[in-house]
């Protein structure tokens, strides 16, 4: 079959005029169309012509925007000139990594656990105690316990830095609307993003190991922080706020003594999600040097070790669910 030329179009000659032709004819037919049938022949008219002027471009091909080459140069140039200051950032956090790592380990893992049940009990009772307690043992009989306490040390400091940038950021998005307006496209834009992209500017910034995987976690986790703190602080009660302004309060006092502690258990909410969102990137973070459990769920795939890979995500399910209720039971604990 034939392919069909312009011209053999209808219309087709017109196509074939200088550009400035072309509108001016183009316009008198929908004007026409218009006036002689109403205003939705004119649109359908608009439509084919606009289809017809598609169609002369069909062979041409569109200049790709090089948005490619605008990211890697601009992360070239943050690297040129600013990543001493991350790598030196890098070493002091890995120094104060290590600290905590050798400092659990340091400890028999049996005095460990009774520590963490204890802490459980306090925080979250005597259910989420016992759940603490055979589950770390569990860990421990499957030979797992340093790596799940190099996650657990990478979850909380990564949890820490979240919650340190989100609390802030949700405040401002919380009592200034212009504030709201600009941070919320970009929190979708963070927790729409794949996590594996996150991996990709924390490389030449931070280096290959654990702060990377901080990073890159910090910037996936940290939306649910901000959004939480927000919300809980917007959902304030009108008249409570009217009473505070009664009483002459100002800006500060409203936020310190009113909104924040009503706010709690919905920024506990936040703190719990940022948590889960963390663990979410163990095993993706493993693939620049993390390790923990991630790394072992990581040789397990390169090794096609099925059981080996189990065990390290049974792991990753059983921290996930101890951290989740005790923080789960915190917030409770916090409802006004």
């Amino acid at each position: 079959m034939e392919e069909l030329s312009i011209s053999e179009l209808p219309l087709g000659n017109l196509l074939s005029l200088p550009l400035w032709e072309t509108v001016i004819i183009f316009a008198l037919l929908v004007l026409l169309s218009w006036w002689a049938a109403g205003r939705l022949v004119a649109a359908v008219t608009a439509i084919g012509l606009g289809v017809m002027w598609m169609l002369r471009f069909q062979t041409f091909e569109i200049e790709k925007v090089p948005l490619d080459e605008w990211v890697e140069d601009s992360l070239n140039f943050l690297t040129d000139h600013f990543a001493f200051v991350t790598k030196g950032i890098s070493k002091l956090t890995d120094v104060g990594i290590d600290y905590v790592i050798d400092g659990l380990m340091y400890f028999p893992p049996w005095l460990v656990i009774l520590v963490f049940t204890f802490l459980a009990w306090r925080l979250a009772g005597r259910n989420v105690a016992f759940l603490t307690a055979v589950g770390l043992v569990f860990l421990w009989n499957l030979h797992l316990w340093k790596p799940t306490m190099e996650t657990l040390t990478l979850v909380l400091f990564a949890t820490f830095i979240s919650v340190s940038i989100g609390v802030p950021l949700g405040v401002m998005a919380a009592i200034s609307n212009t504030f709201y307006r600009i941070v919320m496209p970009i929190l979708d834009f963070m927790q729409t993003m794949p996590a594996f992209v996150y991996l990709i500017p924390a490389i030449p910034f931070f280096g290959l190991g654990a702060v990377s995987a901080i990073f890159a976690t910090v910037v996936f986790a940290v939306p649910p922080s901000i959004r939480f703190t927000c919300l809980g602080i917007k959902q304030v009660p009108a008249e409570l706020i009217e009473a505070a302004d009664a009483f002459g309060s100002t800006q500060t006092q409203k936020l310190l003594k009113l909104q924040l502690p009503l706010a709690v258990p919905t920024m506990m909410a936040g703190v719990n999600q940022t948590i889960m969102l963390a663990l979410s990137m163990v095993v993706i973070a493993a693939m620049i040097g993390a390790g923990g459990l991630g790394g072992e769920v990581w040789k397990a795939i390169q090794r096609l070790k099925s059981g080996m890979g189990f065990e390290a995500g049974l792991a990753i399910v059983i921290l996930a669910m101890i951290l989740d209720r005790i923080t789960q039971k915190i917030a409770k604990g916090h409802k006004v």
